[in-house]
């Protein structure tokens, strides 16, 4: 994940948000964004954090889900080329939705996650 605290991520920050969720937290290791979509005139609400083993990235709207090329965007925005990063389609008895417009990028610190074959990535 790339850092929380640069400029072109942290310029986006809802400060005033944090702290009536979290009071002060450390904001190089979690935070709430709000970035416009490249796509459509629409705010796109990020949630990210970086601990417990996991980067996590939330991406939401008041209306809809997010569209694919908003989920590439932030993914783009928020982690570095190199990084893989997933969606993550649980089983149903450990699904919980908390938001119906809201969906999730996750990487890992430890392991890599595995891709199939590059001529099956379209």
């Amino acid at each position: 994940m790339k850092d929380l605290l640069s400029p072109d991520i942290d310029r986006h920050r809802e400060r005033a948000i944090e702290a009536k969720l979290w009071g002060e937290i450390d904001r190089s290791v979690g935070g709430v964004f709000t970035l416009p979509s490249p796509v459509y005139m629409i705010n796109l609400r990020v949630i990210a954090s970086n601990g417990d083993g996991w980067d996590h990235v939330s991406i939401s709207t008041s209306s809809r889900c997010p569209t694919w090329h908003e989920m590439d965007w932030i993914k783009r925005k928020f982690f570095r080329d190199h990084e893989v990063v997933m969606q993550l389609h649980v089983p149903a008895k450990d699904h919980i939705n908390v938001h119906p417009f809201c969906l999730h990028l996750w990487r890992p610190h430890e392991g890599t996650i595995p891709l199939p074959p590059k001529e099956m990535i379209a």
